[in-house]
């Protein structure tokens, strides 16, 4: 599989964003309101059509469910340990942290999809729209805890204000209800997500600042090599505590080594952090999917 070719639409989204706000009359005030329409509807429309799109059968993909959770809640934690160990704490700043921590344990859930479908067919995707819809409300939990925590707003308000995480536990909630999408709607809303995938991207290329990577080179470093190179390494281990059949370890396998989700800089952003530094961090992952993917499924395997 040319996994360079899979991520190449999702880098060259992040480099029109750059050059169109660098060399154009579209500038970075332009894109500030990009951020906000991505923000606060587009990519809510994308998560909640992601989560109810296929239905959940909690026990027959119990194991794989709790390998998801099992994976991402060490994942959390790996990020969250980094400013309390002793070689690096010195290195990395507690408020570039907070933003950039989510970059560790959070992916990009449209190549994890098409991957999916490429190495496991149809069950593949069903499967991995299971790991979407019961990781992801954790993941944006996950994210939003230490950029709450440091600008010490209130974690409880933030939860109930945030878009994503909105969108996200209400489509959890309708995909156990058994609700989904009329056919007459569903046209719109598939259009909806793809410009939010997008302008997000095109976004993160637009607040991209190259020359904010140089002071953080500690953190940068930390959370990209969680991403992946250690999380496919727990998945191998968790694959087989949870003794997950071929198929869910496969899809297991490509979901600890994607690249980080794109939202990562739009969330960031709205949340007043770096989200230059963010959206570089998002280009670098893009490109470290291309080794991490093969090394998960190819070594690992």
């Amino acid at each position: 599989m040319n996994y360079a070719q899979l991520l190449f639409p999702d880098f060259s989204l992040i480099l029109c964003g750059y050059l169109v706000c660098r060399y154009t009359a579209l500038n970075r005030s332009v894109w500030q309101q990009v951020d906000a329409l991505v923000y606060f509807f587009l990519f809510p429309v994308l998560l909640f059509q992601s989560i109810v799109r296929t239905p959940l059968d909690v026990g027959a993909a119990s194991r794989l469910m709790g390998a998801g959770w099992a994976l991402g809640l060490i994942g959390i934690a790996l990020a969250y340990a980094l400013p309390h160990i002793p070689v690096f704490k010195r290195w990395i700043d507690r408020r570039d942290h907070a933003c950039s921590a989510q970059v560790a344990f959070r992916f990009n859930s449209f190549i994890g999809l098409a991957i999916s479908e490429r190495v496991a067919g149809a069950q593949g995707v069903q499967l991995f729209a299971v790991l979407i819809g019961v990781c992801v409300p954790l993941f944006n939990v996950g994210a939003v805890w230490p950029m709450a925590r440091h600008a010490q707003r209130g974690f409880a308000r933030e939860l109930v204000r945030n878009p994503l995480i909105i969108a996200t536990a209400s489509g959890l909630i309708a995909n156990l209800l058994g609700f989904s999408i009329p056919t007459w709607l569903e046209t719109s809303v598939t259009r909806i997500g793809a410009a939010s995938l997008a302008l997000g991207l095109m976004a993160a290329g637009a607040g991209m600042q190259l020359g904010a990577m140089a002071r953080a080179k500690t953190l940068a470093a930390s959370v990209l090599t969680i991403r992946h190179l250690l999380l496919p390494l727990v998945a191998w281990g968790v694959a087989r505590l949870f003794g997950l059949s071929a198929v869910e370890t496969t899809v297991l396998m490509v979901f600890s080594a994607l690249p980080t989700a794109s939202s990562c800089y739009v969330l960031a952003s709205r949340m007043g952090y770096d989200g230059a530094y963010v959206g570089g961090l998002v280009t670098l992952s893009t490109m470290l999917g291309v080794a991490s993917l093969p090394f998960a499924l190819g070594v690992l395997r």
